[in-house]
């Protein structure tokens, strides 16, 4: 008996038809997303992941079977100019004029919207994942995502790169986050870890001698979860010998650049500008400036100690910034809502003052002379309407940080932030370590292999928290995109780090032995840098939701809504891991 095999003979995508088609003959695929049904004639809206395009069916002229939303069509006909074009579609200046119609499945009402635009909450987009990414809207993120990986590829192989893939199963070793664990069956007892990044491996390949490396890496962090940050996550991982801070951010602008053109087709000035750390989180309250705006911080210590204010006495740093034309819109209610910031940065409120008509008003205004107040409205440079945030305290990070933020939500709820715009800039120079939240205890910025600066190494133990680092990030739109350092190299200058981090010999056998051994055989100075991938798309794609860009994200509460992961396992599967789960008791 001979099979026939069926046969999709598509000659086109709906997305792609133009004027210039008009008269040919063509055969499109694809899911109904709408349907007007005019009695003689039937018009349907076929989508692809090229886009749409209108079906104009003649029902007394040919067979339609019975249609509805999401069935999945075989179109035969004619492209024809529209008597009125739909400028709202790329393809509106066309139809196609059916000659036949298959339908090749039918389909059930769907529990979601397939239309571009969607009042479903995420929790039910996120639950019905595969009709939420039917949407054009979703497969031109998708569509980003792959131009910036096809554009790494291209950039990174013309410039010699070699493409390595590290160990997805591997030691647990400390960067910064909890380890996803992974026990071993026929270890019973011991365990891998999925990788937080391929940091060790990466500078082993430079001991290796392959010089340039890198990859397109899968990463795992065990950490609590926001809009921009997902447990599993892609990273696009570079690791380079005898390169200089200078020369990896000049390799590193130009892939971003690349990545620019090939994704949005937008064009990069370069090179990217340059900010210390400590210009960044001096002047913009944060280590990641959105410089598309202005609203600056401002030290007022030596001014505001002029004022009967006791408290701006007493304290070590007084900042403030100035919000145009803010004065009328900051009522007792916008106060109070601004300062739900003040805890998170160890602050009980911010403080402020209004310009109103010639007059400094405020609660603070009482304790301010008048040549004070003459002082801050020409340091401001006030105007009418003009309104000033004031934030207080001994910690300096703490004051900055809380004003940066303080910034960066006016700037979204007041419109400065001109849409469509893209601000880049490396910031270089990050501090070395820092004192955890956690234990009070000193640890690494980034991790105990970051170079320090030259000018630097003798503080690593008289001053410690005064030593910058060759690390640096690339900035995107206020957005961390991407991060990396100069590595050490020096043996003497490695012990020294960990003689600062407290580690004992055992604790650094125990942690990365098998790393430091190889250390011992001949190490390039090296360095490298990661761009995060889904952030990167995330920006490109104009979404502040990075599971906007992932097809199958976890939720904020790290759960897979298709697919319910993670859950319990059964016991036999658990006993041939030799591993019990002990229940949690909530009663305590």
């Amino acid at each position: 008996m001979e099979r026939v095999e069926e046969r999709f003979d598509r000659t086109d995508y709906c997305g792609s038809l133009r004027l210039s088609d008009v008269g040919r003959k063509v055969t499109v695929l694809g899911w109904v997303s709408k349907k007007r049904n005019l009695g003689s004639l039937l018009f349907i809206d076929l989508r692809d992941r090229g886009g749409y395009v209108q079906i104009c069916v003649k029902t007394d002229s040919i067979d339609v079977p019975e249609i509805r939303n999401e069935y999945i069509l075989q179109v035969e006909g004619v492209v024809a100019k529209k008597d009125v074009p739909n400028k709202n579609l790329a393809t509106g200046e066309i139809e196609i004029i059916a000659n036949t119609i298959k339908v090749i499945n039918s389909a059930t009402q769907p529990p979601i919207s397939t239309q571009e635009i969607t009042d479903a909450n995420e929790d039910i987009r996120l639950k019905y994942r595969y009709l939420d990414l039917r949407r054009n809207c979703m497969q031109k993120r998708f569509k980003i995502r792959a131009n910036i990986v096809k554009a790494v590829h291209s950039y990174l192989d013309r410039h010699d790169f070699i493409e390595i893939e590290t160990p997805i199963l591997a030691p647990s070793t400390p960067e910064g986050a909890r380890d996803y664990l992974v026990p071993s069956r026929v270890h019973k007892g011991s365990f891998y870890a999925l990788p937080q990044s391929p940091q060790l491996f990466k500078q082993m390949l430079m001991v290796a001698g392959f010089e340039r490396y890198y990859q397109v890496a899968r990463c795992f962090r065990d950490e609590d979860l926001r809009a921009d940050r997902q447990p599993d996550f892609t990273q696009i991982d570079v690791e380079t010998s005898f390169l200089n801070q200078d020369q990896i951010l000049e390799l590193g602008e130009g892939l971003i650049s690349e990545i620019f053109k090939e994704s949005i087709g937008y064009e990069v000035k370069l090179p990217l500008r340059r900010m210390e750390y400590l210009e960044a989180v001096n002047k913009y309250g944060s280590d990641k400036p959105d410089t598309r705006f202005d609203m600056c911080l401002h030290d007022v210590k030596e001014l505001m100690s002029k004022s009967e204010f006791q408290l701006y006495k007493d304290n070590k740093y007084v900042k403030a910034i100035k919000v145009e034309n803010f004065a009328t819109l900051l009522t007792r209610k916008k106060q109070d809502s601004i300062n739900l910031i003040a805890p998170k940065f160890n602050m009980k409120q911010f403080a402020y003052l209004k310009y109103v008509n010639g007059v400094l008003e405020g609660s603070i205004a009482k304790f301010l002379s008048d040549e004070l107040i003459n002082e801050l409205i020409k340091m401001f440079d006030l105007k009418d309407n003009d309104a000033l945030i004031f934030a207080t305290g001994n910690i300096l990070r703490d004051i900055n940080f809380g004003l940066g933020a303080v910034r960066s939500q006016l700037a979204k709820e007041l419109g400065l932030i001109k849409p469509n715009t893209y601000d880049l800039l490396w910031v270089v120079h990050f501090p070395l370590f820092e004192k955890s939240e956690e234990t009070g205890e000193i640890t690494p910025c980034h991790h105990p292999f970051t170079r320090p600066c030259d000018e630097d190494i003798d503080k690593l133990f008289t001053e410690p928290y005064n030593v910058y680092s060759y690390a640096y990030d690339i900035v995107i739109n206020g957005y961390e995109a991407g991060g990396g350092s100069l590595r050490i190299y020096d043996q003497k200058v490695q012990e020294m780090i960990f003689k600062v981090l407290g580690f004992t010999e055992e604790d650094i056998q125990k942690k990365f032995g098998f790393f430091v051994e190889s250390l011992k055989y001949g190490t390039p100075p090296h360095g490298g840098f990661a761009l995060g991938l889904d952030r990167l798309a995330m920006i490109l794609s104009g979404t502040d939701n990075i599971r906007d860009v992932i097809a199958f994200p976890k939720n904020l509460a790290a759960v897979d809504p298709v697919s319910n992961a993670p859950y319990e396992v059964d016991k036999e599967q658990l006993d041939k891991l030799g591993i019990e789960v002990v229940k949690e008791n909530k009663n305590g």
